[in-house]
């Protein structure tokens, strides 16, 4: 069992397939998954994404210039992280919401000390507006932030089961690695996660577990060890 990780949750998937907004009732089933796994002993900090309301790089902020978009795509992250933080507390474990960009009414700043120190108090700790900065996606902030806070892996929470040779979804003949490198991931183009998140948890030794959140149960499973999903390497 992992004693301290990192999820790193999509906001498309906290839409639960509508697109747009929060599914209230998908957010609290997953809160209380994270709530089984904090009380199983694990540390979990969390960065959230926040496709659901908008990306600094999508159709929608074509016409926008890049850092404004980028700020806006950070703020959202932080609508994300407020209702995830209400969901789990909901469950009785406490929550620090951590803001890369500071805004003191709504979440702590972000310092690495005091987000350790919650998460040995046995909070969970949601990091929110990325890394502060634009340009940077919010899976390069999952895998800054689980270096920082020294966790033993870093799980990716996903609408399908692993990584693919192609998008399951589009090609029947896709097919799965249970295993695969870092290197292996840039040399083929395969849209796990952006480059730089991808360099980072190479060039670190950082394992990444991709696997999927449809199916009840796996937060924890994948905690405690179980194989699920596709195991990256360095």
């Amino acid at each position: 069992m992992y004693k301290r990780v990192l999820l790193k949750l999509s906001g498309e998937a906290l839409a639960a397939g509508r697109g747009f907004g929060v599914d209230a009732i998908f957010v609290n089933a997953v809160a209380h998954e994270i709530a089984e796994a904090a009380r199983s002993g694990c540390q979990i900090g969390i960065v959230v994404g926040g496709g659901n309301f908008f990306r600094g790089v999508a159709e929608q902020a074509i016409h926008m210039d890049r850092v404004a978009a980028d700020h806006m795509g950070m703020l959202s992250t932080v609508i994300n992280a407020i209702a995830l933080q209400d969901a789990i507390e909901k469950t009785g474990i406490p929550v620090r919401v951590m803001s890369a960009i500071q805004m003191h009414q709504v979440a702590e700043p972000y310092i690495r000390r005091r987000a350790v120190r919650h998460l040995e108090k046995g909070r969970v700790v949601i990091f929110a507006a990325g890394t502060g900065n634009p340009y940077f996606s919010t899976d390069t902030a999952a895998s800054l932030r689980a270096m920082e806070i020294g966790a033993e892996v870093l799980l990716k929470a996903t609408s399908v089961d692993g990584i693919y040779t192609a998008d399951p979804k589009k090609d029947s003949n896709a097919t799965k690695y249970d295993q695969i490198t870092y290197m292996d991931i840039l040399k083929l183009g395969l849209q796990v996660m952006d480059t730089t998140a991808v360099s980072l948890c190479k060039d670190n030794s950082l394992p990444m577990i991709i696997f999927s959140m449809r199916e009840r149960g796996n937060i924890l499973r994948v905690i405690e060890g179980e194989k699920l999903g596709s195991l990256v390497t360095a």
